[in-house]
């Protein structure tokens, strides 16, 4: 009995000193978090002033301040990347102006210690961060002397009246310095109003940057200007509304969404991201966040005027200020190309004709690339973009070497094309260098918009290796890294958020994404379930077409020719979902021949035609996934890379993105405008008869020049609209006509 008793209460110590040890390992370990939890949730301030109050706040945690806030408040790394990228082009054309930067609220310095990482802290001429707090200014100055920055000078002063030692007699005049104002956590002080009006005084107005990443809560339902500027993903629900503004109080911070609203108003919004942190436990504690670039509203803007308006087609309905006339211009070439369509002193002298949104801009207006025209025109959201979660087609599935064969482009033409993936206008700009891509691209779906700018970007800030690594082998592991230190100032902010809250897009297999990278996965799962996925590689490795119709014959064709196939591709949820194929073009395609009958006749001429490992990059990436340097579009090329690249000619510089509608574009061109233009087949998607076909058919006779060509491929051989065409006054010719014997081009859909 007595061993037993012994074993227990040895077994009880043994238990008692395993729980101490642990709970001592636990108490070092967060030590930090119990600290900041007993700072910010329990102990009395006591304090009614507020340098008084931030003191004692911060006094017992100021060492543990950035190990705390990191997990708090995120998006500093990113918002001081982009910073340091938009900076650069802006700097571009003056690179030894006088550099300064104001760190509104830095606490401890750790924001200037992250920005060595983008931007070398010696390459400024002077540094100044500002604070009240002095006991997390005396982390910085240690932080700062270890560094041996000696450009870098503390202050310790109200932020809302701040002064750089270099002001003798005030506040200088914003055109005698560069400033560059990197801030943070601007809901904690009190003068937030003062401050900016303050910081809009003294920042340089062409070459000034203003960055914040900081709390906010915001309204449920934006108007629709406010969400231009805004970005998505802006509206708070109630409760987080409230919540979150009752809880910052309780700090005497205010986090109200007139503060936000007032910055959006006073700067020109360049980029803006809206995020969700996870402190402590993911989906629970999501305190909004926001990342925001701005620049004086006082910049000059005509060039983005001038191209949205004239060059965009938006002389009515235009966001910018004033009509064009009204504006000087600077570096703009003339841009004659027709008569309007409606008579503009007309509308200058009817007031209510024009809808003239005065300042702020779009971010469209803002961008700070001076190299380039601007490409993508700011759009409204629509309820139709809700139909879409992403992009239908990473890819463009029609074949340029066709088009060319027909298009008999040349410098002197101006175009219109659908966007899709947005490769076959690169193919043409490299090609031909058409002057202009008169509003270029054309897409409702917006997130084709944001393919097309990615791409464009890239091309002006990526080598060849990392480009062709993204949209060659479609992954690339530093593609978070390149959006934000590359790619983020040639891109819209409506793009950039995009790409930033789908940034795992590249992590594996970009083509695989999307609606259409649905249905590679199912015919890449259909294959693995037969058993067949060997001689799919062998099909893209054959070296002649007779090894590549052996293949196809005996192994690969009585698998797409399944019974099961055939069902699931007649199944009108998976043609839309995985093809992009509307049931009016499904309709179309029925009722000229089966299914069956469809891929019989798309795919055995291709194969006994093309060879895919060379000669077909549209088949090899749908059975591969990703294309090869052998076989893919010209922009992949590195011959296209550098085409592109160099810009010759501005053949980069004439391409517009619109997100709208085909017609409601067209409504906003002058007569005679266009030469050529391809809708692809978008017009099988109306119902039949529908009225508007009729009203965008007669646009398209409005703004085509009297030798100017439109061009569309449909699923039917006879298509009904081509009546329509007839009727308003175009001579209709078949370029090419499918019929099972021969393939019309490498798609041959």
């Amino acid at each position: 009995m007595l061993h037993l008793e012994l074993v227990d209460i040895s077994r009880s110590a043994a238990v008692l000193t395993a729980v101490i040890l642990v709970a001592a390992i636990l108490s070092q370990v967060l030590r930090p978090q119990l600290r900041f939890i007993w700072h910010c949730f329990i102990r009395p301030l006591g304090a009614t002033d507020q340098k008084d109050r931030l003191i004692k706040f911060y006094d017992g945690q100021a060492d543990i301040h950035d190990t705390t806030r990191n997990g708090l408040l995120r998006g500093r790394s990113t918002m001081l990347s982009l910073s340091a990228s938009h900076l650069r082009s802006l700097r571009a054309s003056n690179p030894n102006k006088r550099l300064v930067w104001v760190d509104i609220g830095g606490g401890t310095g750790h924001n200037i210690e992250l920005m060595d990482k983008y931007t070398p802290i010696k390459s400024f001429d002077a540094v100044y961060l500002i604070d009240l707090c002095e006991p997390l200014l005396q982390v910085a100055r240690k932080r700062f002397a270890a560094k041996g920055w000696t450009n870098v000078i503390v202050l310790c002063q109200d932020a809302s009246q701040f002064t750089l030692p270099e002001w003798t007699n005030g506040p200088v005049h914003p055109s005698r310095v560069d400033k560059w104002e990197g801030s943070q956590r601007k809901c904690w002080i009190p003068g937030y109003y003062i401050l900016l009006d303050r910081i809009d005084f003294v920042l340089a107005p062409q070459d000034g940057l203003l960055g914040v990443v900081d709390f906010y809560t915001a309204g449920k339902q934006p108007y629709l200007h406010e969400k231009a500027i805004g970005g998505t993903s802006k509206e708070c629900g109630w409760l987080s509304r409230w919540f979150w503004q009752i809880w910052f109080d309780f700090d005497h911070v205010s986090l109200g969404p007139a503060r936000r609203s007032y910055l959006e108003y006073k700067f020109g919004t360049v980029k803006s991201y809206n995020g969700r942190n996870q402190f402590i436990i993911p989906f629970i504690g999501r305190i909004p966040y926001y990342i925001w670039l701005g620049r004086p509203r006082s910049c000059d803007v005509s060039q983005a005027c001038h191209a949205f308006e004239v060059e965009g087609g938006n002389l009515i309905g235009n966001c910018s200020p004033t009509l064009l006339h009204d504006r000087k211009t600077r570096d703009v070439l003339p841009l004659e190309i027709g008569e309007p369509a409606l008579d503009v002193e007309e509308m200058n002298r009817s007031a209510p004709v024009v809808i003239d949104i005065t300042p702020p801009l779009s971010s469209f207006h803002y961008q700070v690339n001076k190299n380039i025209q601007p490409w993508r025109l700011p759009y409204y959201e629509q309820p139709i973009h809700k139909e879409f979660r992403t992009y239908i087609y990473s890819f463009t599935w029609e074949d340029p070497f066709e088009d060319m064969k027909h298009l008999n482009l040349s410098k002197n033409d101006s175009m219109l094309i659908v966007t899709s993936g947005g490769d076959n206008a690169l193919h043409y700009a490299i090609e031909a260098q058409p002057r202009r891509h008169l509003t270029g691209y054309s897409d409702v779906h917006f997130s084709q918009g944001h393919l097309a700018e990615l791409k464009l970007a890239a091309l002006q800030s990526l080598t060849y290796d990392d480009f062709f690594s993204l949209f060659g082998s479609g992954r690339h592991p530093h593609f978070r890294e390149l959006l934000d230190s590359k790619l983020g100032p040639h891109l819209s902010s409506s793009a950039y958020q995009f790409w930033r809250l789908n940034d795992d897009a590249f992590s594996s297999a970009f083509y695989m994404r999307g609606y259409s990278g649905w249905a590679l996965r199912v015919v890449r799962l259909i294959f693995f379930i037969m058993g067949v996925t060997k001689y799919v590689r062998q099909l893209c490795e054959c070296d002649t077409i007779k090894a590549q119709m052996n293949i196809w014959q005996t192994k690969l064709r009585p698998v797409l020719l399944n019974p099961v196939v055939v069902a699931l591709l007649r199944n009108p949820m998976f043609c839309w979902n995985a093809l992009g194929v509307l049931l009016n073009q499904r309709r179309m395609l029925l009722e000229e021949g089966s299914i069956y009958d469809f891929i019989c006749h798309t795919l055995d001429p291709l194969i006994s035609t093309h060879l895919l490992k060379t000669g077909n990059y549209f088949y090899l990436l749908a059975l591969l996934g990703h294309y090869t340097p052998v076989c893919c579009p010209s922009y992949l090329t590195l011959r296209g890379f550098n085409a592109l690249k160099s810009n010759k000619d501005g053949c980069l510089d004439a391409i517009r993105l619109h997100t709208n509608s085909i017609v409601n574009v067209l409504r906003g061109l002058l007569q005679n405008s266009l030469t050529r233009a391809l809708i692809m087949d978008h017009l099988d998607w109306f119902n039949p008869g529908s009225p508007d076909v009729v009203e965008e058919v007669a646009e398209f006779h409005r703004v085509l020049a009297t030798d100017g060509m439109i061009f569309w491929r449909s699923a039917s051989r006879k298509p009904w609209y081509n009546e329509i065409f007839s009727k308003a006054g175009f001579d209709v010719t078949p370029v090419a006509v499918r019929d099972g014997s021969r393939a019309i081009d490498r798609v041959n859909m």
